[in-house]
């Protein structure tokens, strides 16, 4: 069994404020090129999350909530990308500026 890194962040303010604010840190890891490339080079593939509750002794996931308010209990999943994705991701960035494509 591979051991994992638990992160305990405390978001102390309201579940639409914790959600969005979770949002935000989750892009930190997952947003930027260089942060994928470390993430590769130290072999992480995948970065699983959730957004729990103190008062909730079940292990809810907040940030996935149905139509109805419900919440379940599977972790969100951030799939880091391959060193060749992102390789390939600047390559055609680089090409879009080369011929000046306009930006969507």
């Amino acid at each position: 069994m591979p051991y994992r890194l638990h992160i305990d962040i405390p978001l102390n303010m309201s579940e639409d404020d914790a959600r969005m604010a979770s949002i935000q840190i989750l892009g930190l890891l997952a947003s930027e090129d260089t942060q994928a490339i470390v993430l590769n080079a130290i072999g992480v593939d995948e970065i699983n999350y959730r957004l729990g509750h103190d008062d909730d002794r079940q292990k809810s996931n907040y940030l996935q909530k149905n139509e109805n308010g419900h919440v379940n209990n599977k972790k969100s999943r951030i799939a880091v990308p391959k060193m060749e994705q992102i390789e390939a991701m600047q390559r055609l960035a680089k090409f879009d500026e080369e011929i000046n494509l306009p930006q969507l």
